[in-house]
């Protein structure tokens, strides 16, 4: 989904004021990836800090059936720093109960388990219901709405807490649902009108979750990362150009995403990060949050708990975006500074064991593909994103 704010180029017809001023006033990465061209396994990346290939997750039908239960998500990570975490929307991370959200360490959960494609209106089929908690109940309401509104409550109810938040829109997966009053005929193709429609009630939700936290004075102590799980979809009519391909596909248009990040006590907003930017960096990021053990390692917000002024500002523009590491006596670093070459070897280290000897080959050949200048010297290529 992109928008003039994050990738520099829209078309006309797409409007997302409220993503574009969260973006005008945070660091955009002009040059964001995901790991991987389709939601489950670019999610499991992001949920783990690690190359889903790493531990067998290749397709969305692996992902979605359940990453190694071996594997630590980000909340487990965050739960001995006493953060309180919540999971809404989609999951597609496994079916079973075993996988569930609140057993990979989320404290709550709202949303379904499977992939993308469910229904935005009718939500009867208990075959694959929404989830409160553990439990299936029946709902009403448009999903990207209601969403919004677990959201906005749990920043509610949590507002004297430190939190991390984990909103995941299906929006704007398919299928093409919109309120019938929300469609207008901007284009003369009536899906992608009707996807228009889903991008404004995602743009509202944004922006509805931005107002909560400074309703309760949280915004400036909030790391808020916006990003998406892939380029935008052929079937849902998406227009990614000037970027080549789509969602599945290996090119641009398939792993160039919007990638925006706010945290305006600790990075001064209204800048552009231009050097490649993955999502794995978020868990590392996160993982150095105050009173966090660990120092390794679709909209989310995480509420710091350390206060602004134990912290001096990162000079975002000189260190790369979710590695930097705070430090509240001698100000943050960041382990990300240095030449390519280094952050290189930091990528290629200890391969799981868990990966068939066929697959780990395969990564060794893909290792002797890496350049040896950062990846944006490199257009239209995804070689260093497949290790």
């Amino acid at each position: 989904m992109p928008t003039s704010a994050t990738i520099r180029h829209s078309p006309p017809e797409v409007s997302t004021p409220n993503i574009d001023a969260l973006a005008h006033s945070s660091i955009i990465c002009t040059q964001g990836y995901t790991s991987g061209h389709v939601c489950s396994p670019t999610r499991a990346g992001l949920m783990t800090g690690r190359y889903q290939q790493r531990f067998g997750i290749y397709t969305a039908g692996e992902g979605g059936s359940g990453v190694p239960l071996d594997e630590v998500f980000i909340p487990q990570r965050l739960k001995p720093a006493g953060y309180v975490s919540g999971a809404l929307g989609k999951w597609h991370l496994g079916l079973t109960q075993e996988y569930h959200a609140m057993n990979r360490g989320f404290d709550e959960f709202y949303g379904f388990m499977g992939r993308g494609a469910h229904p935005y209106f009718d939500h009867s089929d208990m075959d694959h219901p929404i989830y409160r908690g553990l439990k299936p109940i029946k709902e009403e309401g448009y999903l990207t709405t209601r969403i919004t509104e677990e959201a906005v409550d749990f920043i509610n109810r949590h507002k004297e807490d430190p939190f991390f938040l984990y909103v995941a829109y299906n929006a704007v997966h398919a299928p093409p649902e919109a309120p019938e009053e929300d469609i207008k005929k901007v284009t003369g193709d009536k899906k992608r009108d009707t996807l228009m429609a889903m991008i404004k009630h995602l743009d509202v939700g944004v922006g509805e979750i931005v107002n909560s936290l400074r309703k309760h004075d949280l915004f400036d102590n909030t790391l808020l990362i916006f990003l998406t799980d892939n380029g935008g979809s052929g079937a849902m009519n998406a227009n990614n150009a000037p970027l080549r391909g789509f969602k599945q596909m290996d090119y641009e248009g398939g792993i160039h995403v919007p990638f925006i990040v706010s945290w305006p006590a600790q990075l001064e907003g209204g800048k552009s990060a231009t050097f490649p930017c993955g999502r794995l960096i978020c868990l590392p990021r996160l993982s150095t949050l105050p009173g966090c053990p660990c120092q390794r390692t679709s909209l989310w917000t995480v509420k710091a708990s350390c206060p602004p002024s134990k912290v001096k500002p990162i000079n975002s523009t000189k260190s790369c975006i979710g590695v930097p590491r705070v430090k509240k006596e001698n100000g943050p670093f960041a382990s990300g500074i240095g030449n390519w070459s280094q952050r290189k070897i930091v990528l290629n280290s200890s391969i799981s064991k868990k990966i068939s000897a066929k697959r780990q080959t395969s990564l060794q050949n893909t290792r002797k593909w890496l350049p040896n200048s950062p990846p944006n010297t490199m257009h239209g290529s995804t070689k260093w994103l497949r290790l």
